[in-house]
């Protein structure tokens, strides 16, 4: 049976279903991905099931409840597919809005509830904490309490959606504690979380390898996305997309290594991913995905396997990235 317990043997894509939600707000801001279409949704997980994926990534948080709703469905026959979802984050699922932290270890219970119920499911795999700047002393009592179901078979593992080093180590002790999600791609190598990560020994689910689909192939300077979805309405922790357009920076870097990442027959989407599994071993990639033609170029990467240590070591010597900084993405 699929798990998110240990570190994969070869490199393991995993599917993040962010974007299957559909639209959702926090604070006033859409930080959805717009409209979308559960039946195309359920088909692309379909074809994820064809290419052997095993692993798919979610939230409470992501359309207020819906993405956990659309997966489960989708899953409802496939109870050997391996699911996260994360808690932390308070939803109203009627108005598609996010409420607000919540940290209770008694509301928390509840809301694993709710989301074993819209999973379709009696045990979730992996529950991740989503607050991820929350500070370590107030995460203790909801850690404790994810311990407890852990060890009472509620649950098949938990930890941190975190990009916080010293977060990451917290509870690495804890019966159970067994994965991290964090951010990283080849515009942002997080080499403090991938070094934490690698000296505990976590799996590493690791969120926005197509940095928000920068780097997904599909989108250049001419590229507008409205307010209405996460990469036009300016929510104020990403920085990939300023006033609805990919930020300048990233484009140039892109240009720079596209024919690296490219090379060998790669989509750039491919690139991406194999840079991340030549990166650290640890890492389970999660991009998100919207249609079945997109699950097909992400599981096309499989195929080819990381970079070379060559290609790693040429990107290295383009790249003049800024101090490593945390990043807030979702």
């Amino acid at each position: 049976m699929a798990d998110f317990k240990h570190i994969p043997a070869k490199p393991t894509l995993g599917l993040g279903c962010w974007a299957i939600g559909g639209p959702f707000t926090m604070e006033g801001r859409a930080v959805g991905w717009g409209d979308v279409d559960d039946a195309t949704s359920k088909a692309a997980i379909a074809v994820a099931l064809d290419h052997g994926i095993a692993h798919f990534d979610t939230a409470q948080a992501y359309g207020c409840g819906h993405s956990e709703i659309v997966l489960g469905d989708a899953l409802r026959n496939h109870p050997d597919i391996a699911i996260a979802t994360k808690i932390g984050l308070g939803i109203n699922s009627e108005t598609r809005q996010l409420t607000g932290p919540i940290n209770a270890p008694e509301t928390i219970r509840q809301t694993i509830d709710a989301s074993r119920k819209r999973l379709g499911r009696d045990r979730i795999d992996l529950v991740l904490h989503h607050n991820n700047e929350l500070p370590v002393d107030d995460a203790r009592p909801a850690f404790d309490m994810l311990a407890e179901l852990y060890e009472d078979g509620i649950i098949g593992a938990y930890g941190w959606s975190t990009d916080l080093p010293e977060s990451a180590a917290a509870f690495a002790d804890h019966p159970g504690f067994t994965a991290v999600e964090h951010a990283a791609n080849v515009l942002k190598p997080a080499s403090n979380m991938v070094a934490a990560v690698e000296n505990l020994n976590l799996l590493a689910l690791i969120r926005s390898p197509l940095a928000m689909g920068v780097l997904g192939g599909k989108y250049d300077a001419k590229t507008q996305f409205g307010t209405d979805e996460i990469r036009g309405s300016n929510p104020g922790w990403q920085d990939y997309f300023k006033d609805g357009r990919i930020a300048e920076t990233y484009l140039g870097q892109i240009n720079d290594t596209r024919d690296i990442l490219t090379a060998n027959g790669r989509t750039l989407a491919q690139g991406a991913l194999a840079w991340l599994w030549a990166r650290t071993p640890n890492a389970m990639p999660i991009p998100g995905f919207r249609t079945p033609a997109q699950v097909n170029d992400l599981c096309g990467a499989l195929a080819h396997g990381p970079l070379t240590q060559d290609q790693m070591n040429e990107i290295e010597t383009i790249l003049d990235r800024p101090d490593e900084g945390p990043s807030k993405a979702a």
